[in-house]
């Protein structure tokens, strides 16, 4: 795999009540995705929860959604950690399960410099035998992936894409600039950008907001290759108002609950991250309700 492209839908972890892992909702969430035409599952993300879960538990999730995938799009599982040793024994679990592609998160808590995460995904990387994406996501771990460091990470032969999650566009033209539209993908993480990095050269977009109305999310890029910018553009915005209420608590917590709003039935984000007020849950069943009747699916 040399490139990705399309909408991969971020799927959220399915848990029950009690917080165990729910494997028939997971593969109900799977199949969900799949059928509206999603081109890709990305699973153990940031909205699949990975930092909630024990590598063990990592494990059993990812081999569920390649089970369950059965080859209809390529799966990429998030293998991410803290350290580099702990990152090796995720990745090739995750890569013995049957993933195409792994994402890994720059290490986080401890900050770390250019040349420790340069080291960190060259080592993940040179430790496995499927294609790296490099996940930055700086407001959640401290630390950026400069743009000369990913320009060097593009050099390695499996190191294949980033997912930029900065919100930051800049950061992504310059990911562009520094690196081979014909060999690297340069994905937007950021859902209110997909269609500018399209526009801008790059692949597609890795998107929480799939866990939703993933039919509305593929349609961005389905519209854009089929040279439908207006049409493209029509649905990007479209995102605006579910988008709007991310501000009302912890994100993946209020994706879960707008996707269990639409009878996705993925449980509740494992505790602390479950508290939303009643004002905030009925707001995002509001702007649900009038999603659905905007169109959005």
């Amino acid at each position: 795999m040399t490139a990705l492209s399309g909408i991969l839908a971020a799927i959220a972890t399915a848990f029950d009540d009690n917080e165990q892992f729910a494997e028939a909702a997971m593969r109900a969430h799977v199949r969900r995705q799949l059928e509206a035409g999603v081109h890709g599952i990305f699973a153990l993300g940031t909205n699949g929860e990975f930092y909630a879960q024990s590598a063990a538990e990592r494990a059993e999730v990812a081999r569920v959604v390649v089970d369950e995938v059965a080859g209809a799009a390529p799966v990429v599982i998030g293998a991410g950690a803290i350290t580099t040793r702990e990152t090796v024994a995720i990745a090739r679990d995750a890569a013995a399960a049957g993933a195409d592609a792994l994402s890994i998160i720059t290490p986080y808590f401890a900050a770390a410099s250019q040349p420790e995460i340069e080291y960190h995904f060259r080592a993940v990387a040179g430790s496995v035998d499927v294609p790296v994406i490099v996940y930055n996501i700086p407001a959640r771990t401290g630390v950026n992936v400069a743009p000369a460091t990913l320009e060097r990470l593009a050099e390695v032969e499996n190191i294949v894409a980033v997912k930029d999650s900065s919100g930051n566009f800049d950061t992504i033209l310059q990911y562009l600039e520094r690196t081979d539209r014909e060999t690297f993908s340069v994905i937007s993480g950021n859902d209110s950008l997909i269609l500018w990095t399209l526009l801008a050269g790059g692949t597609g977009g890795i998107s929480g907001i799939a866990n939703i109305y993933p039919e509305t999310m593929a349609a961005i890029y389905d519209r854009f290759a089929a040279g439908d910018i207006d049409g493209a553009r029509e649905v990007q915005d479209s995102i605006r108002p579910i988008r709007n209420c991310l501000a009302l608590g912890n994100p993946n917590t209020v994706v879960k609950h707008a996707a269990n709003v639409r009878g996705a039935a993925v449980g509740p984000a494992r505790a602390p991250f479950t508290m939303l007020s009643a004002e905030a849950q009925a707001q995002v069943r509001e702007t649900v309700a009038a999603d659905l009747a905007r169109g959005l699916r």
